[in-house]
């Protein structure tokens, strides 16, 4: 199924090349931008309400970003999650914000590994249902891994068999951009997809590339409809031509249970 996205830099709806996303780019490497919208978050959010399409996420990309979000959230009351900069200590007030879940992926990292004992204080704070676990990942030495830190920090955690099976216990779903292909409409890391389809026990969102509606098929039927996709750069409603939001509210549509 589709699941739509909001994301936010400097409290703006746009779209990015994820592996260009830096804070400061005094290093040289700018972020690449493909959009900046002149919609708010909130009328983004009204739409997919008005569409019935629950479960998409808003993501903060790094500072700027609280009231965006907070705006988006209150658009829609438990109907979207909420991602970027989550940690122990806010976590549970994104989720009184209005957000359905909250996603956490760098709390969790503590030197390269995930802290279990970071893991169970968050599940003990906002319960297993409402954690999202977000495993997005860079492809490096023939194995895919989790990266932290606007997508720029390697860990030393493998998104793997073992790894999703392990943490199936402690959430409610996963999400996982393909950092290499984030934002680029140029298809979609169909390994990353066939992994996520074979061994991850709970519902599982990947975004990263998607550039047609027949993506959005492909994940579909190779998953037995067990991996959602988030469309990004290539959808009309973000200045993209590759595929609509009508077509994707569609596909939805013709593809729920009766």
């Amino acid at each position: 199924m589709f699941r739509p996205c909001i994301d936010l830099r400097n409290g703006s709806v746009v779209q990015i090349v994820g592996g260009t996303l830096r804070d400061d780019p005094a290093d040289g490497e700018a972020e690449t931008v493909n959009f900046v919208s002149t919609r708010s978050s909130d009328s983004y959010a009204s739409q997919y309400r008005s569409d019935g399409l629950a479960g998409g996420h808003v993501i903060m990309l790094g500072p700027g970003n609280v009231t965006a979000a907070r705006n988006a959230l209150a658009a829609w009351p438990g109907g979207m999650q909420i991602g970027g900069g989550i940690d122990g200590t806010n976590a549970r007030q994104w989720l009184d914000a209005g957000g359905s879940h909250v996603i956490v992926t760098s709390w969790l990292v503590v030197d390269g590994a995930l802290s279990a004992t970071r893991l169970a204080a968050l599940v003990d704070s906002v319960g297993r249902e409402r954690l999202v676990i977000d495993l997005s990942c860079r492809w490096r030495d023939g194995e895919y891994w989790v990266v932290t830190d606007r997508w720029q920090r390697f860990t030393d955690v493998r998104v793997d068999a073992e790894i999703l099976s392990r943490l199936a216990d402690s959430c409610a779903e996963f999400l996982i951009h393909g950092v290499d292909v984030e934002g680029l409409s140029q298809g979609i890391d169909v390994d990353l997809v066939a992994l996520l389809a074979e061994h991850s026990p709970i519902p599982a969102t990947y975004a990263g590339g998607a550039r047609s509606l027949a993506d959005l098929q492909m994940v579909h039927d190779a998953s037995d409809g067990r991996v959602d996709l988030t469309i990004g750069s290539a959808l009309d409603i973000f200045g993209g031509s590759g595929v609509t939001y009508a077509e994707c509210v569609e596909f939805n549509r013709s593809h729920s249970p009766a």
